[in-house]
């Protein structure tokens, strides 16, 4: 199949296009680059042999979405392009609620006018919003925080209402819990802009020196020692579930939605051990008080996703870890860095 993949210039979506590829697809790519960087493609190629056509646009613009489809025979669509920080969703909600939502409502008019019925959706875990219970199922009831959390539910509400009126759709609904590694090559991984608001990153910025101290917020959690608990999943895993939704979407109609994590939680100063561990190297951290919207615990009940997409989380932390490392290490100003030539790691 060949597959437009929006938003895949940046973390997730980088990954997802090598697998993609390794598993014997076609990939376009439509990006606008505001959080990401041309020089990934210098790195996708290398990884894979391949070049991916590539078109810089935002999808708030009809006619350069329209372009792609005329261009291109996609049979699918991987939906990853969009918004995705919290704190910046609460100070500028409006960006928030007319990227996310009105892009995803001009993909799914285009992919009609062109007749491709085949959409995978990043979504997240944040639209499970509060719960007691752990581990979080698909059938739980959903909320949201936040207005990046809101968009996600309401794309996905919208998705439910649209693929209920048309019986040719077929969508899975991907709630990812917390991605981080990269590419065991070192090549392509995250390159968050400004200080991360995500904790592997910024260990591995302290490890390499960019950042003098780790934060860690709250440590007076119910958890075991007293950090907050998360499912951390390996984003090249994380990437072989849409190459296993795509294919379920292939063979079903309807919509469904799918957990993508492990299983298994992991603390914040769990997570700063096993890195000590691979790396050699102190953490240095600086305890500070809980951030507001943080919850306690959150893990995943990945079973559904194992049983119907075939798809299980090999990776464990320590192998998280290595390749955060590595990438942290070949790349130590992220894709500015430079290019890395092939045999450079």
């Amino acid at each position: 199949m060949k597959i437009l993949v929006t938003g895949g210039a940046g973390y997730i979506g980088s990954h997802t296009c090598v697998e993609l590829i390794s598993a014997g697809h076609d990939v376009v790519v439509m990006d606008n680059l505001s959080n990401s960087h041309i020089e990934v493609f210098n790195r996708m190629k290398n990884i894979t042999g391949h070049d991916i056509p590539f078109y810089e646009a935002n999808l708030l613009d009809k006619d350069a979405l329209t372009n792609v489809f005329e261009n291109e025979s996609v049979d699918a669509v991987i939906h990853f392009a969009g918004l995705k920080a919290v704190g910046e969703s609460v100070e500028k909600p409006f960006m928030y609620y007319n990227t996310n939502l009105i892009s995803t409502l001009n993909l799914v008019d285009c992919m009609k006018r062109f007749n491709v019925t085949n959409l995978v959706f990043s979504s997240s875990a944040t639209v499970y919003g509060f719960q007691e219970t752990m581990p979080l199922s698909e059938d739980f009831p959903l909320s949201a925080t936040n207005p990046y959390g809101r968009t996600k539910l309401m794309i996905e509400e919208m998705l439910e209402d649209i693929a209920a009126a048309d019986a040719s759709l077929s969508i899975s609904l991907l709630r990812y819990f917390n991605p981080i590694g990269a590419h065991e090559s070192g090549m392509i991984g995250e390159d968050p802009n400004g200080i991360p608001n995500n904790l592997v990153p910024y260990i591995t910025q302290v490890a390499s020196g960019r950042l003098k101290e780790l934060h860690v917020f709250g440590t007076d959690y119910p958890t075991d020692d007293g950090t907050g608990v998360r499912d951390y999943i390996h984003v090249c895993d994380l990437a072989d579930g849409h190459v296993k939704a795509l294919e379920w979407n292939a063979l079903n109609t309807g919509i469904e939605a799918f957990n993508l994590g492990t299983g298994r939680g992991t603390s914040v100063l769990e997570m700063v051990e096993a890195f000590k561990e691979v790396t050699m190297l102190d953490i240095p951290c600086h305890i500070q008080e809980r951030r507001a919207g943080d919850v306690a615990v959150s893990y995943a009940d990945p079973s559904k996703a194992n049983r119907l997409l075939n798809w299980i989380a090999k990776r464990d932390v320590m192998t998280m870890c290595q390749d955060s490392w590595r990438w942290q290490k070949n790349n130590p100003q992220g894709y500015k860095t430079g290019k890395i030539t092939e045999g450079a790691y």
